[in-house]
């Protein structure tokens, strides 16, 4: 079974990320190519640019967030497929993600997807 990491891409890799997949839209900032040592860049799965404007981060919106984005994803299902297949493939992924918040946002959202999905799938 895989196991699923959230990680910030600015922190240094490290072994223990296993396959490191940034699932932003947007590139982070100040950051090149080669320091980020990504090994996918799967904007299909991120948050649409109106929902992630909207929630900007607020965990008062965390579970409106994850209910909206959770939407986007299940309309999307080449992109869930592409990234459940990289997942299904490696035995740890990190998920990695941009912003400052270290809780909310989209790569922690989009763990908890995963996981129920597997879940479900069980």
């Amino acid at each position: 079974m895989t196991t699923i990491r959230v990680k910030r891409v600015y922190e240094p890799p490290s072994a223990a990320d296993g396959f490191r997949i940034l699932v932003d839209r947007l590139w982070p900032r100040g950051l090149s190519r080669e320091h980020a040592h990504i090994d996918a860049w799967l904007k299909t799965v991120s948050p649409s640019n109106e929902l992630r404007r909207w929630f900007n981060h607020d965990p008062a919106r965390w579970d409106a967030f994850k209910a909206r984005y959770f939407a986007e994803l299940e309309a999307e299902p080449a992109a869930v497929a592409e990234l459940t297949g990289l997942v299904d493939h490696h035995r740890t992924v990190s998920l990695l993600f941009g912003a400052r918040e270290e809780r909310f946002n989209n790569a922690h959202a989009l763990a908890e997807f995963l996981e129920a999905r597997r879940r479900k799938k069980d």
